[in-house]
């Protein structure tokens, strides 16, 4: 028997609310970009549908007329050419008429009415192939045509999708306050806009304090023996943090921020340890140096205590907390565990007499993810605290961004992570206490994560699904934020996966189990998300090699433009429509983009507390004594106990060490803003040495030995970014097709 052809009635009800609008539920279904322009029926609008068509990599298109004269007649499936589609609507007659467009899945679209109004939604890709690769600048020129021309049709357009907002003026200005932090950088950058010879002293300043500081740490690690090993901790320490933040490729958060996180997590050992003195002090039977205290007092409290930094900076800036991206909070959670684990490892080495093997932690410069304690005796590796907390905070990342869109199943991650960590944490707290000895039901749960190997490895897995779900969010805000200069690459690619999802789409049964539907769109999908993620990614990384030939402030300037391109369009995507601080503000972003194109040369348009229970407990083993182990009251007991003991200029080593290193880590590690006139240090050496200091300060060695790379780069790397094929809209053409 065969088929029936689809009638038109059914595909208009699918999609539209009516002849000339989208349906606002089918928008919504899976956050379609969506972009409403005037243009003639001409053929260079149809050439731009069929250009749609290619881009999604379909052989068909469904085309229908969606007046209510015409529904019960057949949809009609057209070749993607452009000859096709222009033969169908000749034969509909010379009276203008609505039509839609439509991709197998229904899953893109394009309506066009009788009238000048078109609106185009659907895939980013879809989209840009009609209206061009600015879809913000098509959207704003789109509402400024409609006030100006005064068609209600126009204007109806514009606020039902969103380029114009809807209210009184009074509503439509409302904007959230900005937070302290916003304010902070609004004023820095004020001043350094209102005052330049100001700002200009304060890096230099700032510059030759944090030289100074640099020297007086090292000169105190080479005194105190006991304090040497807090020089390369630090360094692992960061390296860590900066191996961390390149995998996260999506994130939003600069790097100044990730050394101040690691200072706050320093610090915040003091306060855990009080928190562990007053618990222990309220336990019956138990003191905070019992050997039980390092098991079930310990790991709860520093667990969840490792992540009060986390929570100071949502009390700081709670505005830009609601723009974080997921791999954000791994890298504030991986900071702080690793300013924590940076003062637990020195009280650990400075308390290593003999009796505790002084166990020096992998930090080797090709070591990946450096800071882990090696327990072979006991048969227990330790990933780290900046490992383990980074774990906890990139489940609650993933779980804090995507529970909207994947649903509260997401919400077991944070929990799940949470005892991974406990499980590493209770286990080398027990291996370096004598009188422990975990249970089997602890060694069994133990071993099934590896006995603490295996935490890297599904940090990095969570770090890699964190940034395909950040990138993939975040896709559906391309209609708010300019474009990168030149071509997406992979585009042979995302035709591939385009076509393949359709196509496998469209065969997926309507009847069957929800669940095994699911589960064939997933699969059907999954290459598109990748594709994607993995263009985004290659663009970005092309564009930064583009500017890092043009020098060092065009390197700069790209690297601010791309975090802050990320933050706004993150920021966008989980307002869900409420009301946010727009910050970065669209404005600057499409300035910043322009500049950036024009340099470039590229012209175009409480799961802790029952970790306890879930670990099954420890007994005794009878006739062993404690030794030394990483536990915040007892670090801090070692430290203040180590500090009285020394005498004379030992002492003040031990007190300028600390000061030091927190001057370091929270001044001089963010982009430069000037970039240095060496040719100028002849005629002004005073000024400009000043000046220079300030430019290179330690933070910022690595910045500007990336700009003295930049301009020695191959230039084929860099001509893998090519200006956009599209070069006109639509509107453009003139040639009528009726």
């Amino acid at each position: 028997m065969p088929e029936q052809a689809m009638l038109a009635r059914d595909l208009v009800l699918r999609v539209c609310a009516s002849s000339t609008e989208f349906d606002r539920g089918w928008l919504k279904e899976g956050r379609k970009a969506v972009v409403p322009f005037d243009a003639a029926r001409d053929r260079g609008l149809v050439d731009g549908i069929v250009a749609a068509g290619h881009a999604m990599g379909v052989d068909r298109l469904l085309v229908c007329r969606t007046r209510g004269e015409f529904a019960y007649e057949p949809v009609t499936q057209i070749e993607v050419r452009t000859s096709a589609l222009l033969g169908l609507i000749r034969s509909w007659g010379r009276e203008p008429t609505d039509f839609l467009v439509v991709v197998e899945d229904q899953s893109c679209a394009v309506l066009v009415t009788a009238s000048r109004l078109t609106v185009v939604a659907g895939e980013v890709d879809f989209v840009r192939a009609v209206v061009g690769d600015d879809l913000a600048a098509a959207r704003a020129e789109f509402a400024e045509h409609a006030r100006a021309s005064r068609e209600s049709n126009l204007e109806d357009a514009a606020e039902l999708y969103g380029c114009t907002k809807r209210g009184p003026a009074h509503a439509r200005n409302r904007t959230p306050a900005p937070d302290s932090a916003e304010r902070v950088v609004a004023g820095a950058a004020a001043r350094r806009s209102s005052s330049p010879r100001r700002a200009a002293l304060y890096r230099s300043t700032r510059g030759l304090l944090g030289w100074v500081a640099l020297a007086v740490f090292v000169a105190g690690a080479v005194a105190i023996d006991e304090l040497s090993m807090a020089l390369p901790l630090t360094l692992g320490m960061l390296w860590l943090l900066v191996q961390l933040a390149w995998l996260a490729r999506s994130r939003t958060l600069s790097f100044a921020a990730l050394p101040r996180m690691m200072a706050l997590g320093a610090l915040c050992v003091v306060p855990v340890a009080m928190v562990e003195r007053a618990l222990a002090g309220v336990i019956p039977g138990l003191s905070y140096d019992d050997p039980y205290a390092y098991a079930y007092i310990a790991v709860p409290v520093e667990e969840v205590g490792k992540l009060a930094p986390v929570l100071l900076v949502w009390l700081f800036a709670r505005r830009r907390f609601q723009r974080f991206a997921a791999v954000d909070y791994l890298l504030l959670a991986a900071a702080s565990g690793a300013g924590f684990h940076l003062v637990e490892q020195v009280a650990r080495h400075v308390s290593a007499d003999g009796v505790l093997p002084a166990m020096p932690p992998e930090l080797g410069l090709f070591t990946f993810l450096p800071g882990g304690v090696v327990l072979a005796e006991h048969g227990v590796h330790f990933s780290g605290h900046a490992v383990t907390t980074g774990l906890v905070g990139v489940a609650c990342g993933i779980a804090l961004v995507g529970w909207r869109r994947y649903g509260l199943g997401l919400w077991l991650l944070p929990p799940l992570a949470l005892w991974i960590a406990a499980l590493e944490h209770i286990n080398v707290n027990a291996a370096t206490i004598a009188v422990l000895q975990p249970k089997p039901a602890t060694v069994v749960m133990y071993a099934a994560i590896g006995n603490g190997r295996w935490t890297p490895a599904i940090l990095v897995l969570l770090i890699l699904v964190a940034v395909i779900l950040d990138y993939r969010v975040s896709h559906g805000a391309a209609q708010d934020v300019p474009p990168l200069p030149g071509e997406p690459p992979l585009g042979r690619a995302a035709r591939w996966a385009y076509g393949r999802a359709i196509r496998l789409t469209v065969r997926v049964p309507g009847d069957i189990a929800p669940v095994f539907r699911r589960l064939a769109l997933d699969w059907a999908w999954a290459p598109v998300v990748v594709v994607d993620t993995a263009r985004r990614i290659t663009h970005e990384l092309i564009v930064q090699l583009a500017a890092a030939r043009c020098g060092p402030s065009a390197q700069w300037d790209c690297w601010r433009f791309l975090r802050a391109r990320r933050e706004h369009a993150m920021g966008a995507t989980r307002a869900g429509g409420r009301p946010w601080r727009r910050s970065p503000d669209s404005e600057d972003l499409t300035e910043q983009a322009t500049s950036l194109t024009l340099r470039l040369g590229v012209a175009t348009a409480a799961a802790a507390l029952g970790a306890g229970v879930l670990l099954g407990g420890f007994e005794p083993l009878a006739g062993q004594g404690a030794a030394p182990a990483a536990y915040a009251a007892i670090a801090t007991d070692t430290l203040a106990g180590f500090g009285s003991g020394l005498a004379g200029a030992d002492q003040w080593w031990a007190v300028a060490m600390p000061v030091a290193l927190l001057i370091l880590l929270t001044s001089g590690w963010g982009l430069p803003h000037a970039s240095p006139d060496p040719s100028a240090l002849l005629r002004a050496p005073l000024r400009r040495t000043f000046s220079l200091l300030g430019q290179f300060a330690p933070g910022q060695i690595p910045y500007t030995t990336a700009a003295l790379v930049g301009p020695v780069t191959p230039r084929r790397l860099t001509s893998l970014l090519r200006a956009p094929d599209r070069a006109t809209t639509p509107s453009d053409h003139e040639n009528h097709y009726p």
